[in-house]
């Protein structure tokens, strides 16, 4: 039997949320009245079972990725063809994509249904995207996700080849093996932000530096797709030099993301400092954005 999901529209009449065991999806349209309602219930109808096809090819999911994949579903093929580019040189597994590839698919599904203006599915962050001629989508950056610092913002316009944003960093929802506070990128989808996001994330390090205390995935959380390697659980005080150093890194492997058109840009974290790779301008502001519920979380 099919579990069902918790589906409501949320309290100020414009978003649908969407909550199903860890994926949590906040999802808005915009147009005529009866395409965002066509839409919603196209997002609530492919929503209901998509946890339980995850689950069902879990085993392969949480493996090194490989060149071939045995896996059916969409959302899960759709996961290991954003993670495939970097199998050759990293250690990924399709989990990496999971969030954006979900956010992807309900998109999707809205889009297949509805004529709309314009559209996003925000899952924890990870953010897949559609603009119609004329619109835009302004997302707010923080310092660090689970802070108040400082807050930025990237617009994404209609003719912008951006249609997918992800965060990733130590302090989000997953474990990660660099120090990055953050590390949001652009991406022509989800999926593929969700993924480079990860890579970046993960650059930004300072191997065998001692302020840096780490532990294996497996002894936090034994399911964990990581297995024994070592994932950062805090960062005691770096100087600048280090700082730079480390941020540097993560740069090195954004230009390099860039460069193969993998990503349209991104904006690296630490510390306080911040790097950004591509050409997207991002707005210092002396306040929160206005578009709150699309604040970059991880």
């Amino acid at each position: 039997m099919t579990r069902l999901p918790q589906i409501a529209l949320l309290s100020d009449g414009r978003r649908l949320h969407l909550q199903d065991g860890p994926i949590d999806l906040i999802v808005e349209a915009r147009g005529e009245p009866s395409e965002v309602r066509a839409a919603y219930e196209a997002a609530a109808r492919r929503f209901t079972g998509l946890l339980d096809e995850l689950c069902a090819e879990l085993p392969e999911l949480r493996a090194a990725v490989e060149g071939r994949t045995s896996l059916v579903g969409v959302v899960a093929r759709r996961m290991h063809a954003a993670v495939a580019p970097y199998a050759a040189d990293d250690f990924i597994t399709p989990m990496a994509a999971v969030a954006g590839a979900v956010a992807e698919e309900i998109l999707g599904a809205m889009l297949n249904a509805a004529a709309l203006d314009r559209a996003y599915v925000n899952n924890g962050g990870d953010i897949a995207l559609h603009l119609g001629d004329g619109e835009h989508f302004s997302v707010g950056l923080m310092d660090r996700p689970d802070g108040d610092g400082v807050m930025r913002t990237i617009r994404v316009d209609a003719d912008d080849p951006v249609r997918g944003i992800a965060t990733s960093g130590r302090h989000g929802r997953s474990f990660s093996l660099g120090i990055a506070d953050a590390v949001t990128v652009l991406a022509g989808t989800a999926s593929q932000a969700d993924a480079a996001a990860t890579i970046i994330a993960n650059a930004v390090d300072l191997p065998g530096h001692p302020a840096i205390i780490r532990k294996p995935a497996s002894e936090l959380q034994p399911d964990s797709d990581l297995g024994a390697r070592l994932v950062t659980r805090d960062v005691s005080e770096l100087s600048q030099t280090e700082i730079t150093t480390a941020l540097e890194s993560g740069a090195e492997c954004a230009r390099q993301l860039f460069d193969r058109g993998l990503i349209e840009g991104a904006v690296l974290q630490l510390c306080g400092d911040m790097l950004v790779i591509g050409t997207k301008d991002i707005e210092r502001q002396r306040s929160r954005p206005l578009v709150l519920e699309n604040a970059v979380d991880a």
